[in-house]
């Protein structure tokens, strides 16, 4: 099974309410859809969202890496020596970790058809439903507290609340806010986006704990790059603490591992460069004892598939958040997970299960 050709394709949906947090204003999805067709007729699905302020990675520099370097590369590669076309495609290039994503993405999609598996059980297959939370960007109390009613009132049991992008004392008008409305029973998370300093985490979390907020775990509360910072939060607070722009690659994770900088790791195909990178992140936290959570950037459902399928294939990998197609004004995606509510349902076809990809002009 040769790859023949791959096809790139520019992609924009729009989002029903802008999606804010510590680090961007996101009203549009964007993307970069891989095609890959090889010479036995099966086509390959993939997709990349630009996040120029966490992995650098833009719509042009991602459609010029797949044309540029990776498509040279792919071409006519036989994909049943795949363990050297995925070793092939991380050292091929440097960085550009959206782009290797898709691509892999669309790879993985290919071989588990050929398998005549869905992706999820090719992986492992340990779930085939998961549940996801809902994001509540970050705006003034008040309004965060009527989003997080909302989402409660759709069926959503596990709410993630962005902070980070004002002073710590809002934040904290913030969660009591959004507390005092969806009661005790929703279970809340904190995710700052690298917002607060390590010494405002420390005081911030600890007064959430004595005022019995209950906040399930807090991610990534300062810069990716302070690994100290992060451990000394993580050293001196109960409430668990998720790296997440902290970790890209494996070799971060080990060292967020080995220094024990973190409680939890969320893992982004994005981040990663795809699920093969992926594996390993989350074998490496399992070797541990640290669970993961799956996560994503602003994607259509194309790119959530793909990576809910190795969420739900992983033991190790206990959360999920997978909510952002539910935030797009329409979905222009045909087959692939499915949602009702909360929960997702892995679909039973071959691969990622895309039958197509409804697409504007060809890059």
């Amino acid at each position: 099974m040769k790859i023949h050709s791959i096809e790139t394709f520019k992609l924009a949906v729009p989002l029903t309410k802008p999606f804010k947090t510590a680090l961007r204003t996101v009203e549009t999805a964007e993307a970069i859809v891989v095609k890959i067709t090889c010479d036995n007729g099966i086509i390959g699905w993939g997709e990349a969202p630009p996040t120029l302020v966490i992995t650098g990675d833009s719509m042009n520099s991602i459609e010029a890496a797949i044309q540029i370097v990776l498509k040279p590369y792919l071409l006519h590669k036989n994909l049943l020596n795949y363990e050297a076309v995925f070793q092939g495609l991380q050292t091929v290039l440097v960085g550009n970790s959206s782009a290797k994503a898709a691509v892999d993405m669309a790879l993985y999609d290919c071989i588990a058809q050929n398998a005549g598996l869905p992706l999820y059980q090719f992986l492992g297959g340990y779930h085939d439903e998961i549940e996801t939370d809902f994001t509540v960007s970050v705006n003034n109390p008040e309004e965060m507290g009527e989003d997080a009613v909302q989402y409660v009132q759709k069926g959503f049991n596990v709410l993630k609340i962005k902070v980070g992008k004002d002073d710590v004392e809002t934040d904290l008008e913030r969660m009591k806010e959004i507390r005092r409305r969806v009661g005790s029973h929703i279970k809340i998370r904190l995710d700052a986006n690298q917002g607060w300093k390590p010494k405002d985490a420390i005081k911030i979390i600890r007064r959430m704990e004595d005022l019995g907020l209950d906040i399930e775990l807090v991610e990534q509360p300062v810069k990716a790059h302070d690994i100290e910072g992060l451990k000394q939060v993580t050293d001196a607070v109960d409430t668990l603490i998720m790296a997440d722009e902290s970790v890209f690659s494996p070799k971060q994770a080990l060292e967020v591992l080995q220094t024990r900088s973190a409680d939890l790791i969320n893992i982004k195909l994005m981040k990663a460069g795809g699920i093969y990178q992926a594996e390993i992140i989350n074998r490496l936290a399992e070797t541990y004892g640290v669970e993961c959570m799956v996560g994503s950037m602003i994607e259509t459902r194309l790119g959530i598939t793909a990576a809910a399928h190795f969420a739900a294939s992983k033991k190790n990998i206990t959360r999920y958040d997978f909510d952002a197609p539910l935030m797009l004004a329409k979905d222009v995606i045909e087959g692939g997970i499915q949602y009702a509510g909360r929960k997702i349902t892995l679909p039973k076809d071959s691969g990622l299960g895309i039958q197509n990809v409804n697409l504007g002009n060809e890059v």
